[in-house]
Parts: C-alpha cells; sequence; structure tokens
C-alpha cells in the first residue's frame, strides 16, 4: 500500500485563462475529502488563491508545466506554498474521464503519495540569467539566418566574391558589397582601392568575379534591408551580453573554477550556470543531470527486445552548447584528456556518437567540479599514449609540483649526481 506524504496537499488544472485547484485533505484514518475551486488567472484571483491555500493550511501544490501559464501562478505561490512543477505526461488523466475538476483531482491523487517527479526549476536569479541566454541564442540564430540571405543574394546576382573571399563579412567584402549598392556604373580602379591587406594580391580575381553582374531591384532592395537588421541584431546582442556579464557577477568565482576544464570558456561557463544553476544537490547525481540534459540513451525495453535507445530530445539549449564545448576540448592543444577520450570512442563508434559521450563527460565533470567547488583535476588521467616530447612537458611540469609540495612539507630534496 502506499504511503500517504501529504496529507494536505493541492492539484492546480492550469489553463489560459483559469485554473481549477482541488485540496486533497486526508485524515488520521487515510479517507481523503476533497476541496475544489475555480479561479481567473489575473493576478487578485492568483492572489485570492494563495490566501485560499493558506486557509486551510495546504503548503504543498503541484501543477503541470501548461506552456508558459504555469509561471504566473508560480510567481506568486513560489514564496509561500512548495510548488511542484511536473511534466503533463506524469499527470495525464484516462481518456473519457477527463474534466477540469476531475485532472484537478487527479493531481492531488497522485501528489498525496509523493510519485509525481518534479521538474527542474532554478532559483529566481539563475532564472533571470537563463531567459537572456535562451534569448541571446534565438538572436544568434536570427543573425544566421539574415548571414545565410547576405551571402545568397550576392550568387543569385552573378557576383561570385564569396568564391574569392574567405570571409564575406570582412572589412574589404563589405566595402565592396556597398560599393556596388550604392553605384551606378561599376568601376573597377576604384573597387580595387577598398581591398585591405593581403587581398592586394586577388585584386584580379576580386574584379573577375564581380564583372559582368546584373542586380535587380529585388536583390538590392532584399540586401539592404538585411544589412539593416543584421546590424540592429548585432547591437541587441552586445545589449545582451553587457546584462548578461552584469547578472553573472554573483557565480565569478563557480566560472572560474569551470574554465579550468578544457574546452570551456567563460561565456560558455556563464551559459551552462544559466542553465543547470549552481545548487548540484537538485540532482540525484552527474547521471541525472546528464539524463535531463539529453546526453543519456533512452531505456525502451519491451519482452526483452531492446528498441531504439538513441538520446533523447531533452535539453534544446543545452546540449548543442556542451556538443560545441566537447568540439573545442579535442582540439585543445595544451590539455589533451578529451583528445585521447575521442579518440578511442571514434575508432569503434564514429565521431556524432563519441563527441556526444566527450560531452557528457564535460557535464559529468563540471557536476563534480561545482558540487565539490574545486578545479578540474582528473584521476584518471592517461598520458601513456601521448607525444614523447609532451610527455614530457608534463612529466617535468609533475616533477616540479611534487617538489614544491615535499619542500611545503619540510622534505629536503637532494637532486641524483650525474654520472
Amino acid at each position: 500500500m502506499l504511503k500517504i506524504v501529504h496529507p494536505i496537499c493541492c492539484g492546480i488544472d492550469v489553463h489560459k485563462k483559469f485554473l481549477v485547484a482541488a485540496i486533497a485533505i486526508t485524515d488520521s484514518n487515510n479517507v481523503t475529502t476533497y476541496v475544489k475551486r475555480r479561479f481567473s488567472t489575473f493576478n487578485s484571483d492568483l492572489i485570492k488563491l494563495r490566501d485560499w491555500l493558506l486557509s486551510y493550511n495546504c503548503f504543498e501544490v503541484c501543477m503541470e508545466s501548461t506552456g508558459k501559464y504555469w509561471i504566473p501562478i508560480f510567481n506568486v505561490l513560489e514564496k509561500s506554498c512548495h510548488v511542484v512543477i511536473a511534466n503533463p505526461k506524469y499527470l495525464r488523466a484516462i481518456k473519457g474521464q477527463k474534466t477540469d475538476d476531475k485532472d484537478a483531482t487527479w493531481i492531488a491523487d497522485l501528489f498525496k503519495f509523493d510519485i509525481v517527479p518534479s521538474s527542474f526549476v532554478p532559483p529566481k536569479d539563475i532564472r533571470m540569467l537563463r531567459e537572456l541566454v535562451r534569448y541571446r541564442s534565438k538572436l544568434i540564430g536570427h543573425r544566421s539566418s539574415e548571414k545565410n540571405r547576405l551571402q545568397n543574394a550576392p550568387t543569385v546576382s552573378n557576383i561570385a566574391l564569396a568564391s574569392v573571399v574567405s570571409d564575406s563579412f570582412g572589412k574589404s567584402a563589405s566595402s565592396i558589397i556597398e560599393y556596388i549598392l550604392t553605384c551606378d556604373t561599376f568601376d573597377p580602379e576604384y573597387c580595387k582601392s577598398l581591398l585591405h591587406k593581403s587581398l592586394y594580391k586577388k585584386a584580379d580575381e576580386v574584379i573577375q568575379s564581380i564583372i559582368g553582374y546584373e542586380l535587380r531591384v529585388d536583390q538590392s532592395v532584399k540586401m539592404k534591408v538585411c544589412r539593416k537588421h543584421y546590424d540592429f541584431i548585432n547591437l541587441c546582442v552586445s545589449e545582451l551580453d553587457k546584462a548578461i556579464s552584469q547578472l553573472a557577477k554573483p557565480y565569478q568565482d563557480l566560472i572560474d573554477i569551470s574554465v579550468t576544464l578544457p574546452g570551456i570558456t567563460e561565456k560558455s561557463a556563464t551559459y551552462i550556470i544559466a542553465e543547470i544553476g549552481t545548487d548540484m544537490t537538485v540532482f540525484k547525481s552527474d547521471k541525472h543531470l546528464c539524463s535531463w540534459a539529453g546526453l543519456t540513451p533512452q531505456n525502451n525495453e519491451s519482452a526483452g527486445k531492446k528498441k531504439s535507445v538513441h538520446v533523447s530530445r531533452a535539453g534544446v539549449y543545452l546540449k548543442p552548447l556542451l556538443i560545441q564545448c566537447a568540439n573545442a576540448a579535442i582540439r585543445d592543444k595544451k590539455n589533451p584528456y578529451f583528445r585521447l577520450k575521442y579518440e578511442r570512442i571514434k575508432k569503434r563508434r564514429g565521431h556524432k556518437r563519441a563527441i556526444v559521450a566527450i560531452a557528457r563527460m564535460i557535464l559529468t565533470c563540471l557536476y563534480h567540479m561545482l558540487l565539490k567547488r574545486e578545479p578540474f583535476n582528473p584521476s584518471d588521467a592517461d598520458y601513456t599514449n601521448m607525444p614523447e616530447k609532451l610527455y614530457q612537458k608534463h612529466k617535468q611540469q609533475y616533477i616540479k609540483k611534487a617538489i614544491k609540495l615535499l619542500e611545503k612539507e619540510g622534505c629536503t630534496i637532494i637532486p641524483p649526481k650525474i654520472t
């Protein structure tokens, strides 16, 4: 028999314009009675909901994460009640027996036995940082879309500048595109004067890639609008970066710890902390955190047969960021720790699975580093597969550190006699 953990609790069925709350009150004989009430989602009614819950001494509340509609309710109840936000798949009622009142009662019944897994909701300061970081990633996506449109327009207009210039948004390329958009007749000599540094050698090739172009009105207008939008997005991103750096100041010590991990920069450390927070005790283990981030295979077995076990779709913002960090970590020349692991996995499983495995290792390391407040110091470092020069370099560093430690403890180091 299941044990009743919350004798007085509330289940809330959330909608856009209203919500239905059901308080489940269980007596000493394990008999449960229900008190139900309907509220609108206006602030005045949400305050009435809070007062109504407190009048019944109900401090345990559970509701499903329906879109963004749960957030205003959570904001009002956060300080006075313990609010559990659950994924709708864990609270789904039986089809054919669904009404708003029954849904609220069903949520309360599940929650009183404490069998509803809670979703991770970070503290308010972390939520503020996360909101800006996620908005920044959206703007970066829009900026990339505008860059693609700007690169496609010259191609459509018979301007093959991208085939000659390595950076289509560099100083030379930007000046040439600006000149083409404003000039009536194309002057090759003036175009050559716009080139910078190493492009002087390719001046004739640049002119050949432009001569004979046909810039129609539609492409001209499109390029001008795209450039304005691109510049405006850059301004927005710079403003967000200032606000993010300001909000991240209280976590600078944790960011400094995270930066000791190969592949992690100060920006990426800030964005990761914005997603997972600073308190690692909210996760049961490092495996739980990796599963929450969508970096572990799923369990999908029936009748002794294993079905698709691909990584889940969770971690929409965190997973791509960790994959980028993993790609940077395997290219780190100073610390080959992750590169050696990547090469061993890649031989058997290929690049994609290997890079996901490295991303999971990085998140596991971050979990323990933030939990213990310690910098990156792997105990399983294996340098036997290193090139000889790199191995000797690390060996000398370890010898120096060992000598310093022994001298600090009061030991006297006598160097070996030279034979």
